[in-house]
């Protein structure tokens, strides 16, 4: 795991200087050395740099940037069967200075070209420079793990794992994209391909991007996307045998992510897909294998009991850590300078807090994200599949009447579901729901704080909808599937622009490697083409993965209803952090931006104040955005 930065500049007036005070921003991702490479040809200046975590190889040998022949790359990530891939290119004539899976890569491409990408299992992100071809190459992984940015405008193209790095090239002209601010405050993150800076972008996942030199021209190929195991038919199988080839499956995905030279831990929430995780590692190995979770200091949200008893069942080398609300708010001030694109998960807070934990002990920690992605497990899926076709029979009339009944009664004045976990923020989503219940949408309506009305009145200027994953119609219609819409569309935009932005910032944030075994691509490819109701099944969500998991630990030890990583937002925003929105929210810093309407900004402040908790996640998004633009566009203006 590392962090990658580089240039091509056509007027060729960057510098190493430039370079290095780009790679200089990216330490926490690379503490154990960095490296720069500046090369100069007919039509370009090129730089390369490159800062290390060391994992795999920890000898010299696995410094970067590294060459081969005519390729020299950069690179962050982890191809976790370098070692049959070696072995393969060994057979071919090739051979090897180091142990490292960078230098694998390079070979790779030499011998076989971009198409190497097909056989990689891993996570990775990482810019070859063919001076043969005269062409630099950029590529990430299928799901997106490792982040990648780039930027192209007045001939300096830019590329970083990170927008810090971007942003600290002199040339660089940091403008917020109105149309990418608008979908933050509607997802609560920018969409990928989307960025909050003009001329600015997000590779996509399963995609590389090929940059002429010669006439500066780029294009994206893509090659690989999750419909393509989605619109397979589904499989002929019975259940019992799903679950055997599933596990086996998991199994082999999981252990492929212990593959490392440092030590591995595994972030234990007590929820059925970390514990799963757990036991079949725990299952495979005689060393205890080491587990983290922290626990919350509201009892309402916190899992660390389950935990404990998950970590001692399996026998694991379990730490737990209580946090105290001071360490939680400590945190915030610092979620610009690591979230470096507006972001408003503030679980990412806990998740820092537990990265910091398990930092003391290991060098890598294994997070199971995705499994509700790819096997069905949110709440959101459940209510869809109950609820869905008797929302879409309402004649429009009675949803209005509904939506706008809603919106005169706030959510804690309903009984018992205001003590419920989320509901606050869930019956904002059921207000979009009504409002509209085509279902090509209802992922997009789902996920959504301000719709597209609101926001006009919110924002000072107009604003188009942006182009995304969630207008995919990739969904073969003889294969579609509510629910495999759903799950595809949330594959490709919450799980990669929220929790694996969250995850992989939180973790670097203190040189720490994250893994995600779900997400080894042969997993969602199997998932993909099993019958639907293995996945969900009459009110069961993730059937056939808790099926598994219960083969490993006692049913009665994991049913439980579904919690989250939450903390207490609405109750921190009327106390602790009420001084940062009296100024945040102010009119001298909201004048100064000419971003907002004040008079709309205010009336949704004096809502929240008033009692409707459920304006809580609306006002910490806007927060978060102003906290952002005061940490990045307001000091780089200053400078």
């Amino acid at each position: 795991m590392c962090g990658i930065s580089g240039f091509a500049d056509f007027s060729k007036r960057s510098s190493i200087a430039d370079l290095q005070r780009m790679n200089d921003t990216l330490i926490h991702r690379g503490p154990d050395g960095d490296g720069l490479k500046l090369v100069e040809n007919e039509h370009a200046v090129i730089g390369l740099g490159h800062r290390r975590l060391a994992i795999i190889d920890l000898s010299a040998g696995g410094h970067q940037p590294k060459s081969y022949q005519h390729l020299q790359i950069t690179y962050n990530g982890e191809v976790y069967n370098y070692s049959e891939i070696k072995a393969e290119l060994i057979a071919l004539g090739h051979s090897f200075e180091t142990d490292s899976d960078t230098e694998v890569i390079l070979h790779s491409f030499a011998q076989w070209g971009p198409s190497c990408i097909h056989r990689f299992i891993g996570m990775f992100a990482f810019a070859i420079y063919d001076s043969r071809s005269e062409e630099l190459m950029l590529c990430r992984d299928r799901a997106g793990v490792k982040p990648l940015f780039y930027s192209l405008h007045n001939g300096l193209f830019l590329f970083a794992s990170e927008l810090k790095a971007i942003i600290a090239h002199p040339s660089f002209d940091a403008n917020i994209n109105r149309n990418a601010l608008a979908a933050y405050l509607q997802q609560g993150y920018v969409p990928t391909p989307h960025c909050i800076y003009e001329n600015t972008w997000k590779l996509k996942p399963g995609h590389t991007l090929h940059l002429n030199l010669k006439d500066h021209s780029y294009t994206e190929k893509q090659y690989w996307n999750v419909y393509d195991s989605y619109n397979l038919p589904r499989r002929d199988i019975s259940f019992e045998e799903a679950q055997i080839e599933t596990e086996k499956i998991l199994v082999n995905a999981f252990q492929y992510r212990m593959v490392s030279d440092v030590p591995v831990g595994v972030f234990l929430s007590g929820g059925y897909d970390s514990s799963l995780v757990t036991a079949l590692l725990q299952k495979n190995q005689t060393e205890k294998l080491k587990t983290f979770t922290i626990g919350m200091p509201d009892k309402g949200l916190d899992e660390a009991s389950h935990a404990r008893e998950v970590a001692q069942y399996l026998g694991t080398d379990h730490t737990e850590h209580y946090c105290t609300p001071d360490e939680f708010l400590n945190i915030v001030p610092s979620l610009p300078h690591f979230y470096d694109e507006p972001f408003a998960d503030s679980s990412a807070i806990p998740t820092i807090l537990v990265s910091r934990i398990a930092r003391q002990s290991v060098t890598v920690a294994l997070s199971a994200d995705a499994g509700d992605e790819i096997f069905a497990g949110y709440n959101r899926y459940d209510f869809t599949m109950r609820y869905g076709k008797k929302l879409m029979a309402l004649p429009p009339l009675t949803r209005k009447v509904l939506h706008t009944t809603m919106d005169t009664i706030s959510a804690d004045r309903i009984p018992y579901f205001r003590n419920k976990y989320l509901f606050h923020s869930r019956y904002e989503k059921i207000k979009n729901v009504l409002r509209n219940t085509q279902s090509q949408h209802v992922s997009a309506l789902f996920s959504k704080q301000f719709d597209d009305a609101a926001l006009a009145k919110l924002l000072s200027q107009p604003f188009e909808t942006l182009s995304t994953a969630f207008d995919s119609r990739e969904l073969r219609h003889e294969d579609y599937h509510i629910l495999s819409h759903m799950m595809a569309i949330d594959y490709q935009t919450y799980l990669l622009d929220d929790i694996l932005q969250k995850v992989d910032r939180a973790a670097m944030s203190v040189s720490l490697e994250g893994r995600e075994p779900f997400l080894d691509h042969r997993v969602i490819e199997w998932a993909a083409s099993l019958p639907v109701h293995y996945k969900y099944q009459k009110g069961i969500k993730k059937h056939i993965l808790k099926a598994i998991t219960h083969k490993h630990i006692p049913q009665a030890m994991m049913d439980r209803p579904k919690m989250g990583f939450a903390i207490p937002i609405e109750t921190w925003l009327q106390t602790e952090l009420k001084d940062k929105l009296d100024y945040y929210f102010g009119a001298t810093f909201v004048k100064q931006q000419n971003i907002f309407d004040t008079q709309e900004l205010n009336r949704i402040l004096s809502n929240f104040r008033l009692g409707k908790k459920e304006y809580a996640e609306k006002i910490w998004y806007l927060l978060m955005f102003q906290m952002w633009y005061d940490t990045w566009m307001n000091k780089k203006s200053a400078a």
